[in-house]
C-alpha cells in the first residue's frame, strides 16, 4: 500500500532576516509549516520568538527573505489584501492581552465587529466561542474578575471568533500554575481538532511542548537548529537541545 501524501505546506520562511537598531534577531532562518500539524518553537527569552510569529502573520516585514502562507507571498500583497489575509489567522497573545475596559462580550467581539458583523450575529458568535472555551455564561464579567487561566481562555475565544485557519499561541502557558497549563494546553488541542487548524506556539515550557506538539523547533540565534518530532527531538545528540532539555547552565546556549 503506498503511503499517504505529505500534506502540503502552510506556511513557509525562507531566508528570512530581521534586525532591530543593529542587533540581528533572524538570521537567514529557515522554516516549514504543514497543513493540519501542531508545532512549538522553543527558545530562550530574547531569541526572537515573537518576532517569528509576528513575520507569519504579517505584523513584520523581513530585512530579507520570503514569507509565503497558503503559497502566498506575504510581501506581494497590498495592504487592504494582507488585512484580509490575516482573518485566516487567529492570535492568542501572552496572558490574553485583553481589553480591561471591555466585558468579555465586547473583548470577543472585537474581530468581529472590525469585519463587520451584525451585532445579532457577534452576540451568537460569542456565546460559541465562548462554549468552545468552556466559559459559558461569562459574556457580562471584566477582565479584573478572571483568573489567569480565564483570562487566556477568553483571549483564545476571540482568536477564534472568525474561524481561523491557523491558529498561533504566544507563550499561552507563562505564569500559570502545572495544573492550569496542563487544562490550556488540552483546550489547544481540543480547538485544533475541532477547527481543523494548523497551529503554532512559541513557548520556553518544556513539559508544554512535548504534550501538544507534532513537531518541535528550537530557535538559537536567529535559526531553527533543530526540528523533530517530539521522541526524535527529546533524543537529539545536538549539544544546544540537550542543554535546553536538561536546563544545564554551561553549554553553547550560553556562551
Amino acid at each position: 500500500m503506498a503511503a499517504a501524501p505529505a500534506p502540503p505546506v502552510k506556511i513557509r520562511l525562507r531566508g528570512v532576516s530581521k534586525g532591530f537598531a543593529g542587533k540581528v534577531v533572524l538570521d537567514g532562518l529557515d522554516f516549514d509549516v504543514l497543513e493540519g500539524e501542531s508545532v512549538v518553537v522553543l527558545g530562550g527569552s530574547g531569541t526572537g520568538k515573537s518576532v517569528l510569529l509576528k513575520h507569519m502573520i504579517g505584523l513584520l516585514r523581513p530585512d530579507a527573505g520570503t514569507v509565503e502562507v497558503d503559497g502566498r507571498d506575504l510581501a506581494s500583497l497590498a495592504r487592504r489584501e494582507l488585512t484580509a489575509f490575516r482573518r485566516r489567522f487567529g492570535m492568542a497573545f501572552q496572558e490574553g492581552a485583553l481589553f480591561d475596559s471591555m466585558s468579555v462580550q465586547d473583548n470577543v467581539a472585537f474581530p468581529l465587529k472590525r469585519a463587520g458583523w451584525p451585532k445579532e450575529k457577534r452576540s451568537a458568535r460569542v456565546a460559541e466561542c465562548l462554549e468552545m472555551v468552556h466559559l459559558e455564561g461569562a459574556e457580562r464579567k471584566m477582565p479584573s474578575e478572571l483568573s489567569g487561566g480565564m483570562r487566556r481562555r477568553v483571549g483564545f475565544a476571540r482568536a477564534i471568533a472568525l474561524e481561523p485557519r491557523i491558529l498561533l499561541f504566544d507563550e499561552p502557558n507563562t505564569g500559570l500554575d502545572p495544573v492550569i497549563k496542563a487544562v490550556i494546553d488540552e483546550l489547544i488541542l481540543e480547538l485544533q481538532e475541532r477547527l481543523q487548524s494548523t497551529a503554532v506556539t512559541i513557548t520556553h515550557d518544556l513539559t508544554s511542548a512535548f504534550r501538544i506538539a507534532d513537531r518541535i523547533a528550537l530557535l538559537f540565534r536567529g535559526r531553527i537548529v533543530a526540528y523533530a518530532p517530539p521522541d526524535e527531538f527529546r533524543a537529539l545528540p545536538d549539544a544546544r537541545v540537550q542543554q535546553f532539555i536538561q536546563g544545564l547552565a554551561s553549554g553553547p546556549l550560553t556562551e
